[in-house]
């Protein structure tokens, strides 16, 4: 035998010895894994149970307009600042004119209009016993998301009645007017609401924060319908003398042009177009020159708005306006004007013959 076969050993054995090698080599990187572990892995949260720590809640992100503005909560409940009051009268019919979340003039009429039909004393301040009474029904904010439709709509007014009259449509101008229009707000509130938001720049599928207001679906038809000249106030009635509806509307500027008594209800038309009549408008040098009646399309930026009520005295009407914010001031031509959205609600309650009582 030679020397190398002396010593080399046989098949069995080296597979054995590869096997408890190998078997040594795992068991070493199992430990050394181990220790890797214990140290300090990056994966790995370690959990100190000597000093239990209670975990902070989140913070909630406050609303753009004021912390006490909280949609969370049981409804209905009772409202709690006055842009709540102001969406909850909204739900009772009752307008207090562009929401802004002020205690303005239009807001006072319209608490008192809500405490005579709830036979509470008449103060128009949310007092007490009145924000006892006033309930919220559900969140006072949601959100709109702008559609391609919304923008698609967008197109500048000619500064002439003579470019109105040769426009396809009088539309929203920008998205902040239409935005405002569709939740019965003042453009700036809805600036407000959003604050970091460029209203120049804005694309499809943007999304915004608006009041949640929304009027109650009509039950029936109105008997008549009550227009204060002193406080400029419009309001509806059913048959039983419920309140229907209370809104602020604009008078005529001169006396003279203000009906009193009874007048009736001759014609209904929603998203009407306008005629432009020179002899209406002596003030205006444009009429001056045309000499000739228009016809303007219809639109939200139409004279009218987007409802016509005419009435049985020629040339006089209820209807919408180009600025709903205006509303409220004693500037027409004789017409009774009303917020856009107010004026397309009425337009549901009355039909041809139903009473208008104007009282001084």
């Amino acid at each position: 035998m030679s020397p190398q076969s002396k010593y080399r050993l046989s098949q069995p054995q080296k597979s054995r010895s590869n096997f408890l090698y190998w078997l040594l080599i795992l068991a070493l990187l199992v430990f050394l894994g181990w220790l890797w572990w214990q140290s300090g892995h990056p994966s790995r949260k370690v959990v100190k149970t000597a000093k239990p720590v209670e975990a902070k809640a989140a913070r909630p992100i406050a609303p753009p307009i004021s912390a006490r503005a909280v949609n969370a909560g049981a409804w209905p409940r009772p409202v709690q600042n006055m842009l709540e009051a102001q969406l909850a009268l909204v739900d009772e019919g009752i307008s207090c004119g562009s929401l802004d979340g002020v205690a303005g003039s239009q807001t006072h009429a319209a608490l008192a209009a809500f405490q005579r039909q709830e036979h509470l004393p008449v103060t128009g301040e949310l007092d007490a016993l009145t924000r006892e009474k006033l309930l919220l029904n559900e969140a006072p904010y949601t959100t709109y998301m702008i559609s391609t439709n919304d923008l698609a709509r967008l197109q500048p007014i000619a500064a002439t009645w003579l470019g109105k009259s040769q426009q396809t449509a009088l539309d929203y101008e920008n998205i902040l007017e239409l935005v405002a229009e569709k939740h019965f707000a003042h453009p700036n509130f809805i600036r407000r609401l959003n604050p970091a938001m460029d209203w120049t720049n804005v694309v499809a599928g943007t999304v915004v924060q608006v009041p949640n207001a929304t009027y109650p679906e009509p039950q029936g038809k109105a008997a008549f319908i009550q227009i204060h000249l002193a406080g400029k106030t419009l309001e509806a009635f059913d048959a039983d003398t419920n309140l229907l509806v209370h809104f602020p509307c604009s008078i005529a500027k001169r006396v003279e042009k203000r009906p009193v008594g009874e007048l009736h209800v001759a014609a209904v038309a929603p998203n009407p177009n306008y005629t432009f009549d020179p002899d209406v408008f002596p003030e205006s040098p444009e009429a001056h020159e045309l000499n000739r009646k228009l016809i303007l399309p219809p639109g939200p930026n139409n004279p009218v708005g987007v409802a016509w009520i005419g009435l049985d005295k020629p040339g006089y009407g209820i209807h919408g306006t180009p600025r709903p914010e205006d509303v409220g001031r004693t500037e027409s031509h004789g017409c009774f004007r009303l917020a856009n959205w107010n004026a397309e609600y009425l337009v549901r309650l009355v039909t041809v013959g139903t009473p208008v009582y104007v009282v001084e």
